[in-house]
């Protein structure tokens, strides 16, 4: 299979101008659940004819994600096929399963005199970025994926934060960046400031490092996806203007599915869809030389439209009346829980109608709101209750009991608050995007994406 899809590639390129511009943009989590949600929502809800702009590439395809240690990846492993063409075990980073560090397409694109971009929406060392420049035994190494970063070369990097830059090795991790003549940036405002050939944008020095925030709870002075692949391309097309690849990871969207947080979730399915529009408008000035493909490590959560609560239907406007996320929420619920003020069930009901339109805009039954009500006395006033802890956050009992009733309302359902095996999708338009038809696995991309770049690679 992986042989005949390399044949369709270089078929694909004979005859025709290899690719100059490569953009890869990877949401991670993003199976088909969430994608048909959010065109959905905008179908149904908003009104718009224009489907998703993924949705309207002329190659769409599938891609199979397992690793060689599970048939349900990881976002290292996932990471590492996507970024190398090289399938690994969960945990490992830009290795092989015989922890042999293996080539990025980025890197093997950079030493042929190509600029590099990496960017996401969550920290720059995480297992989807780290990928693209590191080499570690396990995803967890944030000090050993820093210094990685420092030395890789590469013009751009940006995400929310650091993890390296939360340990005690703070300090040494700046300097190596200084001395490999990266410049720091923070925020939206330090943009203007960008005056290196090598950038290292993130949110802020210090703080929030896990992501730049969702897009739902409209958090003011913090970097967008859309923003941060802007900045990054304007930056490629200064110092490398006549070939670059950038990567653009959607990361938030598999935060809100591991809290099985439908409305976030679909929100930065559109969010991410608007960063896309970034690569498009390049596209379509330099249609002949540009490629973008689009794709996920991996499906997270098992996202449905469809459950027992309203079959054959779902009411995705519910959503529309969802003013924060889950983690939101719940770090409010805590700070409520710790400050010793007596909240009422009538406090609790008037909050919930005015972040989530529960009782007004949401219709809520009455056994629904009495199973509600019996949460919050555990949660709140007995002390009583269980939280549920999920890949990047931990949630209170009646947080959870409220989500699930948002979720039922709207008529999606999750079978997991991790990873599934599903399949995910798979678009590309431009130069060479028909080599691209086909199920693939993960780690057929990249080894098509530098066969099609072809001369242009090797100059």
């Amino acid at each position: 299979m992986a042989a005949a899809l390399l044949a369709t590639a270089a078929a694909a390129t004979a005859g025709a101008q290899a690719p100059r511009y490569i953009f890869y943009y990877i949401a991670d989590g993003m199976g088909m659940g969430p994608v048909m949600a959010a065109q959905t929502y905008m179908r149904v809800v908003r009104g718009s004819d224009t489907p998703l702009l993924m949705m309207q590439f002329p190659t769409a395809s599938w891609c199979q994600t397992w690793s060689v240690s599970s048939t349900t990846t990881d976002s290292s492993a996932a990471g590492t096929a996507l970024s190398t063409g090289i399938k690994t075990r969960n945990g490992m980073l830009g290795m092989n399963p015989d922890t042999v560090a293996v080539t990025s397409v980025a890197a093997t694109l950079h030493d042929a005199g190509w600029g590099v971009g990496i960017t996401t929406s969550v920290a720059a060392d995480d297992a989807t970025p780290g990928a693209f420049y590191a080499h570690v035994p396990h995803r967890s190494m944030s000090y050993e994926i820093d210094c990685q970063a420092a030395e890789c070369g590469y013009e751009f990097l940006a995400g929310a934060g650091l993890s390296g830059l939360n340990g005690d090795r703070r300090d040494d991790i700046l300097r190596r960046m200084r001395e490999n003549g990266v410049q720091m940036v923070y925020g939206p405002d330090g943009i203007k400031d960008i005056n290196s050939r090598r950038v290292c944008l993130l949110n802020t020095p210090q703080g929030r490092t896990g992501d730049i925030g969702y897009t739902i709870d409209s958090l003011q002075g913090n970097l967008t996806l859309p923003l941060i692949a802007e900045t990054c391309l304007a930056h490629l097309q200064k110092h490398s203007p006549d070939r670059f690849f950038m990567m653009v990871e959607g990361g938030n969207i598999d935060h809100a599915l591991h809290a099985n947080d439908g409305g976030t979730a679909m929100k930065e399915v559109i969010n991410f869809d608007r960063a896309l529009e970034v690569a498009y408008r390049f596209y379509l000035e330099h249609p002949d030389e540009t490629l973008i493909v689009v794709t996920a490590d991996h499906d997270t959560g098992g996202f449905v439209q469809g459950n027992n609560y309203i079959p054959y239907a779902s009411n995705l406007a519910v959503f529309d009346s969802q003013r924060k996320s889950k983690e939101r929420f719940s770090e409010e619920c805590r700070d409520m829980l710790r400050d010793g003020h007596g909240y009422s069930w009538s406090d609790m009901r008037e909050k919930l109608s005015a972040d989530f339109g529960l009782f007004t805009a949401v219709r809520v039954s009455e056994k629904q709101e009495k199973e509600l009500r019996e949460m919050f006395v555990r949660t709140f006033e007995l002390r009583d209750s269980e939280d549920q802890k999920t890949l990047y956050a931990s949630f209170d009992a009646f947080t959870v009991a409220v989500f699930r009733l948002i979720n039922d309302s709207a008529g999606i359902g999750f079978t997991t608050t991790g990873h599934s095996g599903n399949p995910v999708p798979l678009f590309a338009i431009g130069a060479g995007a028909e080599a691209f038809k086909g199920v693939y696995d993960n780690d057929m991309i990249a080894p098509v994406m530098l066969r099609l770049a072809g001369s242009a690679g090797e100059q």
